[in-house]
């Protein structure tokens, strides 16, 4: 898509977010649509990773909880306005991705996801250790401000007004993200993610590009856990915990990484599966796993490229049709007289 059409599908998917926001009105609705897109940015940033890197990461909620936690810990010390609050876990977060992935993506396949699976999990005991600091287990709430960025905070907190809030940050990160992708930023990333050897020889720098991206993958999981924060007003240890991780990994198996949405896709099949199955079923869970075994086998592509393969499909499906009866030979008996053979004596 070239840079104009990606602002018009921005546009247009603005559009359904504000007509959704103002046209449902049960609470509930809006707060699960609001979870289900701060939990679509949280599997973008993981997804980002497996599809720029090709890596797996069991320990970005690491930065889901963290960028909460700075928050917090911010405005309880009154060190700064609660936006630059809100700026300085996101960048924050994001030079330490960069500096811990400098030594990490070197790792390659599954120890690389091992080592992530540590790294969380050690940020994960210290919070739940640190009483004076985190709260220890039992968390710590957050002291948002009256205003934020301008606006009332109650306002905000809303259920149309966290929706609408959510939704912009998801589609913002999106168009970002494929204009950034475009660039040769992207072209090299994808390079080094083929054949890092084949990149490197023909002079490219392979350890800053793939550092960047851990990066970028763990800014857009920092952005998702900010509003997490703000929409529940609490953190607590379970958000570092692997498992969120591993329900993040599920949405981008599901939704699939082939085209940029695909996690975000996956965040709403998993939230809608389990509204629906929830409700009628107490291990839910295990439906959802067999779903996913499903796609695996069928879809390894995820939902989002088997759509994407729908598409690309229709068109030429329909070309070629008009194509083929234009060179169909005519099966008409021929009414041309035949000739005689010469006959030789």
């Amino acid at each position: 898509m070239t840079p104009v059409q990606l602002l018009l599908s921005a546009a247009g998917a603005m559009a359904v977010g504000v007509a959704v926001a103002f046209g449902v009105a049960s609470g509930t609705v809006l707060s699960l649509l609001t979870q289900a897109t701060i939990y679509a940015i949280f599997a973008l940033g993981v997804g980002l990773l497996l599809r720029q890197n090709g890596m797996v990461s069991f320990g970005h909620a690491l930065y889901f909880g963290a960028s909460g936690y700075v928050v917090a810990i911010l405005l309880q010390l009154k060190a700064m306005p609660a936006e630059w609050a809100v700026l300085v876990a996101i960048a924050g977060l994001a030079v330490l991705a960069f500096v811990v992935g400098l030594v990490i993506v070197r790792v390659p396949g599954v120890a690389f996801g091992m080592l992530t699976l540590a790294i969380g999990q050690m940020a994960y005991l210290t919070a739940s250790r640190s009483r004076g600091l985190t709260g220890g287990a039992d968390g710590m709430s957050i002291d948002w401000p009256s205003t934020l960025f301008g606006l009332p905070i109650s306002l905000i907190t809303k259920p149309a007004g966290l929706l609408l809030v959510s939704w912009g940050s998801l589609v913002l990160a999106l168009l970002l993200l494929a204009l950034l992708l475009r660039s040769r930023f992207g072209a090299i990333t994808e390079a080094v993610r083929d054949n890092e050897e084949r990149a490197r020889f023909i002079g490219i720098r392979t350890l800053l590009p793939r550092a960047a991206v851990y990066a970028l993958s763990a800014a857009v999981t920092a952005l998702a856990g900010v509003l997490a924060a703000l929409n529940t007003g609490f953190i607590s240890p379970e958000s570092l915990h692997w498992s969120l991780s591993g329900v993040a990994l599920m949405m981008v198996v599901v939704g699939g990484t082939r085209v940029l949405w695909g996690p975000a896709l996956g965040a709403a099949v998993y939230f809608l599966a389990k509204d629906v199955l929830g409700d009628h079923a107490q291990h839910w869970m295990a439906i959802f796993g067999i779903a996913l075994i499903v796609v695996i086998v069928f879809a390894p592509e995820g939902l989002s490229g088997y759509l994407q393969r729908l598409w690309t499909r229709r068109p030429s499906a329909q070309a070629v049709a008009p194509a083929a009866s234009r060179t169909t030979p005519s099966t008409a008996p021929s009414t041309t007289p035949a000739t005689a053979p010469a006959i030789t004596h």
